[in-house]
């Protein structure tokens, strides 16, 4: 077998093998239940205090997503005036100066909304100040606040009836202190082993092999890069990312890393099915997802292995396959697995640029995060999926006859509002902001290039570049096809505004859907309940995923991607 291939079949099977071990432990920790992590308590009950918060207060949904939005709105305010006062702050050996507010107010909001989408050089645009206070503080409050708000919804789920889902505060402390902590630090330890820097010397001075002198950045990579792909944030503590060699510098870095991006996500679907004490529902749903994936990683790996056709038409060979943007000592198949990985979630590193990936290759990228239920970001993935679970009821229910019910509780016009609302708000700022964009590209030339220009590839291709900007900001995503020159005024505020979307009102939406659900009236199963837990059903909630997405979006494919692939 192809040691490439069988590269990509290890890393995947190994995080299938974790997930669900890791899922069991995450629902315990959840619930209240005895954990390995039980010696940590004194630390949680001295943040408690001091944060004079009460654990044991049980909240309703309003109240749970009142300190949701009133924690990201001071965290908002902590980040902006950080970054544009980053240059008089301490830690800062190589003299960065501070941030305009047009680039730290998308700096913040994509930092805040578990996103990093980053409008600059990650060595260069940051200090290490902010790097530690802004950039991976947020890694770990966003990540932990999208976990905490699906503790929340399991907690309404898991009940007959009652008026409250847990506490925000309360989730929010575990999801750091024991899941996401401990695995940074084994994540952190292993890049440190393989050369990962960390430290707080500024630039160093290389000699090249031509002979040249480089000044090559340092700092505490290995910390920010641990969090970044466990917490599915994503944003490069380097420039190029996750292709530059001090942040992935071995194959087994890459191997962690990728591992890392999708460990919690799965673990999550598999969480959700240990708490609510039905595990084949929980099994229905990861093997939807798991499915989608394999489909996406699978085409991607083809693509990028076998390479462009135009060049094999002109004889010249591509024993590596489309290497072009990609670094050797991690290969094709694996910028391939990558690709998909960090688009089915909200992670957004790379370790190969995905502008010079091929157009199906791009397509099945933007694709993920347009669909944006596949694992999904830590939490809020799997509650994109719920909302489609209750469509997929709802419909379902209308075709039997029968009054749709989710887990005993009836599913009735509010909920499958709040549902639509949701699943359509995605597609609409993804096409109404990259509508706008060609809409001035085209009509305002002269703004175009005022901004200093946005494009560096006409065509199908600068159409997909503009798409998949809005796209990974819709998805909170933040990777890109970096030949869109995206430091601007437009690009900044219309990401940042795209961001808050994307991010919040599906929350606030899905929050209160499993509120409202819990108010209501069990209903003990019956020989005509829906069975929400088989094949069928799956298949189902697969359908309508589809369904929602091919009617938004493959026309603009159509135009970008598809049209592209159709040109080589």
């Amino acid at each position: 077998m192809n040691t490439e291939i069988l590269g990509v079949i290890l890393q995947i099977v190994l995080m299938i093998v974790l997930a669900w071990p890791l899922g069991k432990y995450i629902a315990k920790v959840y619930k209240g239940e005895k954990t390995c992590l039980d010696f940590v308590k004194p630390v949680e009950r001295w943040i408690y205090k001091l944060s004079g918060v009460n654990p044991d207060e049980e909240m309703d949904w309003k109240q749970f997503l009142r300190a949701l939005l009133v924690v990201n709105l001071f965290w908002f305010v902590w980040g902006m005036v950080l970054l544009v006062i980053q240059g008089i702050l301490p830690l800062n050996p190589d003299g960065n100066i501070g941030q305009t507010c047009h680039q730290a107010f998308n700096t913040c909001i994509s930092f805040m909304v578990n996103c990093n989408l980053q409008h600059y050089s990650g060595e260069s645009g940051l200090t290490y100040f902010t790097q530690l206070f802004v950039i991976m503080l947020f890694q770990f409050i966003t990540a932990a606040t999208g976990m905490a708000a699906m503790a929340g919804v399991m907690k309404a789920l898991a009940a007959k009836t009652t008026k409250t889902i847990g506490n925000f505060w309360q989730f929010l402390i575990l999801s750091v202190t024991r899941i996401l902590l401990p695995l940074s630090l084994i994540v952190g330890f292993i890049l440190v082993a393989e050369g990962v820097p960390m430290g707080f010397d500024g630039k160093m001075e290389v000699s090249t092999l031509e002979g040249q002198t480089q000044m090559v950045s340092q700092g505490p990579a290995a910390a920010i890069v641990a969090i970044k792909q466990l917490g599915t944030n994503g944003g490069g503590y380097f420039g190029a990312n996750s292709s530059h060699p001090l942040e992935n510098p071995t194959y087994l870095t890459n191997m962690v890393e990728c591992w890392s991006i999708l460990i919690i996500p799965m673990s999550l679907a598999f969480a959700f099915g240990f708490y609510l004490k039905r595990r084949k529902l929980g099994y229905t749903i990861f093997g939807v997802m798991l499915f989608a994936y394999l489909v996406g990683v699978g085409i991607n790996v083809y693509q990028e292995m076998n390479g462009n056709p135009r060049i094999d038409a002109m004889g010249i060979a591509q024993d590596g396959g489309a290497m072009e943007g990609k670094e050797v000592r991690i290969g094709s198949a694996a910028g391939g697995l990558w690709s998909v990985t960090t688009t089915v979630t909200s992670n957004g590193s790379v370790n190969s640029m995905h502008d010079s990936t091929m157009p199906l290759s791009g397509m099945i990228e933007m694709l993920n995060m347009q669909i944006n239920t596949w694992f999904g970001g830590v939490g809020v993935g799997w509650m994109n999926y719920f909302t489609f679970i209750i469509i997929a009821v709802f419909i379902s229910g209308l075709m039997v006859g029968r009054t749709p019910e989710f887990l005993g509780h009836k599913v009735e016009a509010r909920e499958m509002k709040i549902a639509s609302i949701i699943a359509l708000l995605h597609p609409f700022i993804i096409l109404v902001g990259t509508a706008l964009a060609a809409y001035l590209f085209v009509h305002a030339p002269g703004f175009v290039a005022q901004e200093g220009g946005w494009l560096n590839n006409p065509s199908y291709h600068g159409l997909s570049e503009m798409l998949y900007e809005f796209t990974s900001s819709a998805a909170n995503n933040g990777s890109g096809f970096e030949g869109l020159s995206d430091n601007t005024w437009f690009w900044n505020y219309s990401c940042g505004i795209v961001l808050i979307l994307g991010r919040f009102v599906p929350i606030v939406g899905q929050v209160a859907i499993a509120g409202i659900l819990a108010k209501k009236k069990y209903i003990p199963e019956s020989a005509g309940t829906l069975r929400t837990d088989t094949a069928t059903f799956g298949v189902m909630t697969f359908a309508v995923i589809f369904i929602v997405a091919a009617l938004s979006f493959f026309p603009v494919h159509a135009l970008s991607t598809i049209a592209e692939h159709l040109t080589l």
